[in-house]
Formats: C-alpha cells, structure tokens, sequence
C-alpha cells in the first residue's frame, strides 16, 4: 500500500463528510467540495478519520490510494481553512485592480486584461502590484493563479511579468558585444 495512503486524514470540528457509493461530499464552513469515487479504492470514515483502502492489490489500486488519500486531505483542508496564492507584478505601470468576480489587469498591452473568476474562487489586491487568489478548491485556486500569470509570465532578461509571490526567476547577463 502507498506510504501516503496510510496515514488517516483527521477531521476537524464543524467538516461533514458524507460517503455515498459513487461520490465523497465534504460540508465545512467555506463551502462544499465532491469528489468521484474511483473504483480502485475503498474510502472508509472511523469517528472523525478517513482512511483509504485498496480494494485490490495492483499497481493501479497502490497509485490510486495515495492520490484519493491526498486529494481527500485537500478537500478537508480548504473547506476549513481555504487555500491561498499570491502574484506579484513587476513593472512599469503593470498593476490591477479587483472589481467583484472581475480581476482588472494593466500589463503592458494597449488593452487593459480582464480576468472573470469562476465560482468558488475569490480575488484581492491588497496593493496594485499584489494579488491574492482564494477558494476552498486547491486545484481550482492553482488554475486560476496559473491562467492569470499566463497573461505575461516573466520574461528573462528584465524579471517583468505577473509571477508567483515564492518565484525566483533566474536573471540572464545580457549580449555583450
């Protein structure tokens, strides 16, 4: 059985999990996540843990208990706590601005960028060069922050674009003549 998938994931006070036989369903206080049941694993709750069980013994059933024990313990985690990514902006006159579910973006371009969020999914600027994308979904939060830097990624030479607030970007020496 995959090391990850034998730890149990702890559930906190005010989650609810409910195990039906083709989806997971977990209620906290920042919203409801579901999950698909896969076939090769058995999820089981005992008191206020949730344990992953292969069903049979194969390569896939290994790899799969770990990955639903990890994707459960996401699920429990962002319902109570929430996950967060933050971008900053480097440049001259890049900066944004969020309105509502709309992220308003000035990169550069003759056009301003606007960035409409999906459900579950909430944004801040706290400045004009810093933005904080939240939600309970950590796949979801990821995809957004990575379709926002995808806008202008870093270039090399300047270090200006949209990137992750924990990003070193490696600078290159420019072309000597």
């Amino acid at each position: 059985m995959s090391r990850v998938a034998k730890n149990p994931v702890v559930i906190p006070a005010g989650v609810e999990v409910s195990l039906a036989a083709d989806e997971i369903i977990v209620k906290g206080p920042l919203g409801t996540l579901k999950q698909k049941q896969n076939a090769n694993v058995r999820v089981v709750q005992d008191g206020n843990e949730l344990k992953v069980e292969k069903v049979a013994e194969s390569i896939a059933a290994n790899a799969m208990s770990g990955t639903m024990r990890a994707v459960l313990a996401n699920m429990v985690h962002g319902v109570s706590k929430g996950f967060e990514r933050k971008l900053t902006l480097v440049g001259v006159g890049y900066r944004a601005q969020a309105k509502g579910d709309v992220l308003n973006m000035a990169l550069g371009f003759s056009h301003p960028v606007d960035h409409a969020m999906p459900a579950g999914v909430k944004v801040e600027t706290p400045t004009q060069t810093e933005i904080v994308v939240k939600g309970a979904n950590r796949q979801q939060v990821g995809q957004v922050a990575a379709e926002i830097r995808a806008y202008r990624p870093p270039e090399p030479y300047k270090g200006k674009g949209v990137r992750y607030a924990d990003e070193v970007v490696v600078i290159k020496e420019t072309k000597k003549k």
